[in-house]
C-alpha cells in the first residue's frame, strides 16, 4: 500500500507500524498486538489499514497523551469486560475475569432466590414479653382507652380544614382582602411604598 501525501508525514512511523501490522497477520500464535502511542493521523490510518486488513482494531488511553491502538484478530475479538478493562487503563486478566463473572452468577442466583422466597422479618422476641414488667399486660389499651383530644389545638371538624376553593378564587378573595385593608389603612399604604 503506498500512502503519498501520508509518507511525508511521517514515513518511518509508518513504514515500522505497516510492517508490525503485517507480522502480527502471518503470526498464527498472536491474538492481539498493542501499539506504542501515536498521534490522531496515525491512529486513523492503523484504523484503517486494521479494516481492510480485517482486524478489530481499538483504541485506549488519553487522548493526545498515551492514545494507543490495539488489534485482535477476528476470532479473537475482545469481550466487552475485556475492552472495560483497557478503557479503564487496567491490563486484562482473564483469569480474573472468570472469578468476576462467577461472583455475577452468585450474585444472581442469589437474588433470584430472595425473589423466589421473600423472606418475612421477624423479630427474635415480642417487645410486650420483654417489657411486660414496664408496661404490664393492659397497659396499652387503658391508654387507648384514656385518649382525649388536646384542647389547645382547637376543636375543628376536618371537614372545616379542607378547602374546596379553586386557585383563582383564593387568588381572587386574596386581593380583596388586601384591597380592603388598603382602603381601610391609607396611612399605612404610602409608608410601605
Amino acid at each position: 500500500m503506498k500512502w503519498p501525501l501520508i509518507m511525508t508525514y511521517q514515513p518511518i512511523n509508518i513504514q515500522k507500524i505497516q510492517k508490525r501490522i503485517h507480522e502480527f497477520i502471518k503470526d498464527g500464535t498472536q491474538e492481539k498486538l498493542k501499539l506504542e502511542p501515536m498521534d490522531k493521523v496515525l491512529r486513523a490510518i492503523v484504523h484503517d489499514v486494521a479494516e481492510v486488513a480485517g482486524l478489530a482494531s481499538f483504541s485506549f488511553g488519553l487522548e493526545e497523551d498515551d492514545r494507543y491502538v490495539m488489534l485482535w484478530k477476528k476470532e479473537f475479538a475482545p469481550s466487552d469486560e475485556e475492552l472495560l478493562a483497557y478503557r479503564k487503563g487496567e491490563e486484562w486478566d482473564p483469569e480474573k475475569n472468570k472469578e468476576l463473572q462467577r461472583q455475577r452468577e452468585l450474585e444472581e442466583q442469589l437474588e433470584k432466590d430472595r425473589k423466589s422466597n421473600p423472606s418475612k422479618d421477624t423479630p427474635s422476641s415480642n417487645y410486650r414479653d420483654k417489657y411486660k414488667h414496664l408496661i404490664g399486660d393492659e397497659a396499652a389499651k387503658e391508654a387507648a382507652r384514656g385518649l382525649v383530644s388536646n384542647s389547645q389545638y382547637g376543636f375543628v371538624p376536618s371537614k372545616n380544614k379542607q378547602d374546596s376553593r379553586t386557585i383563582e378564587q383564593v387568588l381572587a378573595d386574596t386581593r380583596a382582602r388586601k384591597k380592603q385593608k388598603v382602603e381601610h389603612n391609607p396611612s399605612q399604604s404610602s409608608d410601605t411604598n
